[in-house]
């Protein structure tokens, strides 16, 4: 191979110097540069994802990575005509709350601007020339179209079914969601949920009083706009995110209920997924003579308070939505959650559910509170009711109020276990029982969670 040294390569004639030969290659030496030819008007990207703010390099580009939240990338120094930057969006986050990138201008002009310069547009990239000091740098390419193809949210875990288009997880039991794709907004990347606590036990009644029902379990809703079905008027109106990652699913347990003339039975336990926990039901109050306290639990709903015969045996319901939420999650128990009423009404008074407070106790007829009304959605393809309460214990010649959505049944009449526990994956209330020696205050149902998302057109 042979090789020629010269300072200056120059065109014998005319003004066009040519080197190579068609169908050859020209190459810079490794190590060596070049200088006098310009910048072609394009960048070498670094494909080593940026998440923490940077000082940009003249002709490199940039893959910007937002997700763990804004970043700041600071334009070069004293720029030289023709200096050239590429940002581009990353993940898909410019555009989300408090994560949008800053454009630092590092003294110099932007369009002519003395400011900084925000991108928040999903899937965005631009391209910034440095032209001179009156304009500063200019941007001579800015695409927002996204062109990242239609992509589903992907996951496994609970019992899967399908309605149309979408696939519906149910937990009935502890468990893991696991997500391995977020999906996209061209196919689906939220999923709707409906999240329910255990519910409340109803408690014992004792002597001449009933025992109140158990409040529902927390129920909490909320439907993706583009979802199809029917909610409860508690949705909250959005869907969750759920980037790739496994989410561990609680499903709580119904309260237990307590033997006769034992007292206040217990409230249900919480459920939760993700950011979404709904409370458990709060326990029905217990009947005058028992150990327990007379006053429904405060929980998701609250428990009724007991029957009460005598000034000295007046008690109050237990609050719901307890902690608070929005849209709440519950009602509060029957038999009012201020100061104690008045005395004579010895039926138990039903626990909270999801829509309505717990029914009031009566003595003529001796009918005991009814259980709060539940809540109604076809998350999982079919209308259902859950979350009811349980209504409150009656006497000898009396009976139970109505119930909905899983709630339990008191007990009524002398020495009988006629009464119900909340019904298991409703989140109902238990019922509470007759009063007398005999019945014992019934268990909450345990909860549910069912999550429901798009996975196909």
């Amino acid at each position: 191979m042979s090789k020629i040294e010269v300072n200056t390569v120059d065109v014998q004639c005319g003004s066009t110097l040519t080197l190579g030969s068609s169908g050859k290659t020209v190459t810079l030496a490794c190590g060596a540069t070049q200088s006098g030819f310009g910048r072609t008007g394009t960048v070498n990207w670094c494909t080593t994802v940026k998440t923490s703010p940077l000082t940009a390099v003249s002709g490199k580009g940039y893959f910007v990575n937002t997700t763990g939240g804004a970043i700041t990338v600071t334009l070069p120094a004293s720029p030289s005509a023709g200096d050239i930057v590429s940002l581009k969006d990353y993940a898909s986050t410019w555009a989300t709350a408090c994560k949008a990138v800053t454009v630092g201008r590092n003294s110099s002009k932007i369009n002519g601007e003395c400011s900084d310069a925000t991108l928040n547009t999903a899937s965005q990239s631009v391209t910034l020339v440095y032209v001179d000091g009156t304009k500063g740098w200019q941007d001579v390419q800015d695409s927002t179209s996204n062109v990242t193809g239609t992509s589903y949210v992907t996951a496994t875990g609970g019992s899967v079914t399908t309605s149309g288009d979408y696939k519906i997880h149910t937990f009935t039991a502890d468990a893991n969601f696991i997500v391995s794709c977020a999906g996209n907004a061209s196919g689906s990347d939220k999923v709707s949920y409906m999240v329910i606590g255990g519910g409340g036990a109803g408690s014992a009644g004792k002597g001449s009083n009933g025992g109140g029902g158990g409040g529902a379990g927390g129920f909490r809703e909320g439907k993706c706009s583009s979802d199809p079905y029917t909610d409860s008027p508690l949705d909250a109106g959005v869907g969750l995110s759920v980037p790739a990652a496994t989410y561990p699913i609680t499903v709580g347990g119904g309260g237990a209920g307590v033997a006769s003339g034992s007292g206040r039975g217990s409230s249900g336990v919480n459920s939760i997924f993700s950011s979404i926990t709904s409370a458990g039901g709060g326990a029905g109050g217990a009947g005058a003579s028992t150990p327990g306290p007379r006053d429904g639990a405060n929980g998701g709903s609250g428990g009724g308070k007991a029957g009460s015969d005598s000034p000295g045996n007046l008690s109050v319901a237990g609050t719901g939505n307890t902690p608070p939420v929005s849209p709440p999650q519950g009602s509060n128990g029957g038999g009012g959650v201020g100061p104690p009423g008045v005395s004579g009404d010895k039926e138990g008074f039903g626990g909270g559910g999801a829509t309505a407070v717990g029914g009031t106790g009566g003595n003529a007829p001796c009918v005991s509170g009814a259980g709060g009304t539940a809540a109604t959605t076809s998350i999982n393809a079919t209308p259902t009711a859950r979350a009811g309460g349980g209504s409150g214990g009656a006497g000898a010649s009396g009976s139970a109020g109505a119930v909905t959505g899983g709630g339990g049944a008191g007990g009524y009449g002398t020495c009988v276990t006629n009464g119900n526990a909340g019904t298991a994956n409703t989140g109902g209330g238990g019922g509470g029982g007759a009063n007398g020696t005999c019945s014992p205050g019934y268990s909450g149902g345990s909860g549910v969670v069912i999550i429901r998302y798009k996975y196909q057109n």
